[in-house]
C-alpha cells in the first residue's frame, strides 16, 4: 500500500470541498472520498478567520487583509495581504514538511482558505534570532544589524491581556504551557525551520533576520502551525537591506504592499489577479 499523504481538493460544490485523503486505519493507510462541508466560525484573530468543518479533525482558516503591530495598538489594512500570506505558507510548509518536520497543511482551498488539522496550539510564541533587529535590539542595546553568532530562541507566553510576555522553558514547564520533551521538539523543530527557510530565502535575494512560529498538539503529537509569511518573519533584501516585511507597516516606511507583492513573486508564487 502507497504511504505518506494524500492530495486533498479537488473542487468546490455548493459550498463543499471535496477531495481525497489518506486515513489511519489502524496503522495501515486507505484512501477514502469526503466531501468537507464548512461549518460555523470558530474564532476570529487579529489576521485570520478560523471555521469548523463537519470533520473534527479539520479546520478552515481564512486569510484576512487587516494588519496590526504593538500587540494590537496599531491597525490598518495591507491590500491583498491574506491571499499573499496564505498562499506563501503554504508553499513554505509543503517545503518544510518534506524536509521531516511535520505540519498542520492539508490543503489549500483557494487564494485565501486552507484547509488544516486541529491543532491544540501550544501557548508558546517561539521566535528566531539571526541578525539583532526589533526588540531584541532595543532590550538588549546591540545594533540592529548586527549578525549573531549563533542562532538564538526565545519563547513569549501567548497571552494578549499581558501583552505576550518574554519566558523561558522553565516558566513553560512551571506553569504546564508545555512538556520537557515538547519543549525540546519545539526547539528542535523551530532550528530546522531556520535553517530551511534561510536557504529558501536566500534564493530569492532575502535575509532571514528572524522570524517567530507557533505549534500545536494533533493527537499528542507536535506540529508546526499558524503561518510564516511577512507578516511573521523579518525580510531584508540581501543587496540593499530594505525592509520586505511588516516593519514596513510597524515603522510607517510605505510601500507595505509592494513589498508583500515583491516577495511572493521573488518566492514564484502565482498570485490570482485581482
Amino acid at each position: 500500500m502507497r504511504k505518506g499523504k494524500g492530495v486533498f481538493k479537488l473542487n468546490k460544490l455548493k459550498g463543499a470541498f471535496v477531495f481525497f485523503a489518506f486515513q489511519n486505519a489502524g496503522n495501515d493507510l486507505v484512501w477514502r472520498k469526503n466531501e468537507m462541508q464548512k461549518c460555523e466560525q470558530l474564532y476570529e484573530g487579529k489576521a485570520k478567520k478560523v471555521f469548523l468543518t463537519d470533520d473534527p479533525d479539520i479546520l478552515i482558516v481564512s486569510y484576512k487583509d487587516d494588519a496590526t503591530a504593538f500587540n494590537g495598538l496599531k491597525k490598518g489594512t495591507i491590500v491583498g495581504k491574506g491571499a499573499i500570506n496564505n498562499r506563501m505558507t503554504n508553499s513554505l510548509f509543503q517545503k518544510i514538511e518534506k524536509e521531516g518536520v511535520p505540519t498542520h497543511f492539508i490543503q489549500e482551498l483557494n487564494d485565501r482558505e486552507t484547509a488544516v488539522r486541529r491543532v491544540e496550539i501550544v501557548p508558546l510564541e517561539v521566535i528566531v534570532r539571526n541578525v539583532a533587529a526589533g526588540s531584541f535590539s532595543k532590550r538588549l542595546g546591540v545594533e540592529e544589524g548586527t549578525v549573531l553568532a549563533e542562532p538564538t530562541i526565545e519563547f513569549s507566553y501567548k497571552n494578549d491581556e499581558l501583552g505576550d510576555p518574554l519566558i523561558n522553558s522553565h516558566f513553560a514547564k512551571a506553569l504546564k504551557l508545555a512538556t520537557a520533551r515538547e519543549i525540546e521538539i519545539i526547539e528542535k523543530y523551530a532550528f530546522q525551520v531556520n535553517e530551511i527557510l534561510k536557504v529558501e530565502y536566500l534564493k530569492a535575494g532575502l535575509r532571514l533576520i528572524d522570524f517567530k512560529i507557533e505549534f500545536g498538539r494533533f493527537h499528542g503529537k507536535i506540529i508546526l502551525a499558524d503561518e510564516i509569511s511577512p507578516d511573521t518573519c523579518r525580510l531584508w533584501d540581501v543587496e540593499s537591506g530594505e525592509k520586505m516585511d511588516k516593519d514596513r507597516f510597524r515603522r510607517d516606511l510605505g510601500g507595505v504592499e509592494d513589498a508583500y507583492i515583491q516577495v511572493a513573486k521573488r518566492l514564484g508564487l502565482e498570485m490570482e489577479s485581482k
